[in-house]
C-alpha cells in the first residue's frame, strides 16, 4: 500500500512538472529561464552564453554555460562550456567556483585542445589572490604549482611566458615573507632563527629581488654573533654579484669598523650558494 501511495505521487509530481513547463511555455507573459529551467539545446545555450559575456552580463552567461553542462554531461558542448564556464567565474572573482571547475576540466580533459587555457586560467585564479608579505603566502605557492604545470605540460602554449611571469612574482612573495619573518628576528636579536630564513632566500629563491638583502642581513646576523668568517663569506658573495649594492657597501664598511674585510670561505654553505648564482642558475 504505501508503496503504491509513493509511485502515485511520483506520478503527480512528474505531471505537475510537465503541465508547469507546458504552461510556462504557452504564457507570452511566464519567462521560464527565470523559474531555473532550460529547454534550448546546447549549442543555443552556448551561443547565448557567448552573447551574454559580449554584453557585460557575466552572471546570466554563466547560467547558460552552467545548465549546458549539467544538462548534457560528457558531451563536447559541456566540454566547451565548462571552458567558458571557468573563465566566467574568474571574471566575477569566484575564485573558488573557479578553481573547482578548471580543475574538475583538467582532471577530465587533460589532454584536450583547451587544456593548457584552463591551466593557466587556475594559476591566474590562485595569481589573484597573492596578498601582502605580512600574510599568509598559500596562494604564491600554490601559483607557482599550477603555473609549473603550464610549462611544463604545455611548453609549446603562448601561456608560457604570462606563466613564468607570474611565478617569478610568486617567488618574490615568498621571498619576501622569509625576509619579513627574518627581520622580525633580527629586531629581537634571535639570530640564529632570522639566519635560517635569510638562507632560505639565498638557497630557494636565488633569482628574486631579496637575494642582495638576504646576503646583508646573512653579514650583519653572522657578524653579530662574532661567526666572522662566515659574515666574511656572504659580503664576498654579495660583493661578487652585485658589486654596485648599497647593500654591498653597507655590508663592507660593517666589516671594516672591526677589521675584517669580505673574504670567501670554501668550505662555507653561503659560498656554493654563490656559484649557483654567478651561474643564474
Amino acid at each position: 500500500m504505501m508503496k503504491t501511495a509513493r509511485a502515485l505521487l511520483a506520478s503527480v509530481m512528474v505531471l505537475s512538472a510537465g503541465a508547469l513547463i507546458s504552461g510556462c511555455q504557452s504564457d507570452p507573459d511566464i519567462d521560464i529561464t527565470k523559474l531555473g529551467l532550460e529547454t534550448d539545446p546546447p549549442d543555443v545555450l552556448y551561443t547565448q552564453g557567448l552573447a551574454n559575456m559580449k554584453a557585460g552580463n557575466m552572471a546570466e552567461a554563466g547560467r547558460k554555460f552552467d545548465a549546458i553542462d549539467q544538462q548534457n554531461p560528457f558531451s563536447e558542448w559541456a566540454r566547451k562550456a565548462l571552458v567558458m564556464s571557468t573563465f566566467v567565474k574568474y571574471r566575477q572573482g569566484r575564485f573558488d567556483d573557479a578553481l573547482a571547475s578548471g580543475n574538475r576540466y583538467m582532471a577530465q580533459y587533460p589532454k584536450s585542445k583547451d587544456a593548457a587555457y584552463v591551466q593557466y586560467l587556475v594559476g591566474l585564479t590562485y595569481s589573484k589572490q597573492i596578498v601582502d608579505v605580512t600574510q599568509d603566502q598559500r596562494a604564491a605557492q600554490k601559483t607557482i604549482e599550477a603555473m609549473q604545470a603550464v610549462v611544463d605540460n604545455y611548453p609549446d602554449s603562448e601561456y608560457v611566458d604570462d606563466a613564468q611571469a607570474k611565478m617569478r612574482f610568486a617567488r618574490d612573495q615568498l621571498a619576501g615573507k622569509e625576509m619579513q619573518v627574518g627581520r622580525y628576528y633580527m629586531e629581537r636579536k634571535e639570530y640564529l632563527a632570522a639566519i635560517s630564513r635569510f638562507r632560505i632566500v639565498v638557497e630557494k629563491y636565488p633569482n628574486t629581488n631579496q637575494i642582495e638583502e638576504a646576503l646583508a642581513r646573512l653579514v650583519e646576523a653572522y657578524y653579530a654573533m662574532g661567526i666572522v668568517d662566515e659574515a666574511q663569506t656572504a659580503a664576498a658573495v654579495l660583493g661578487h654579484n652585485y658589486p654596485d649594492s648599497q647593500w654591498y657597501a653597507d655590508s663592507y664598511k660593517l666589516l671594516q669598523s672591526g677589521g675584517a674585510e669580505p673574504r670567501e670561505n670554501k668550505g662555507s654553505w653561503i659560498a656554493a650558494a654563490g656559484k649557483k648564482l654567478l651561474l643564474g642558475s
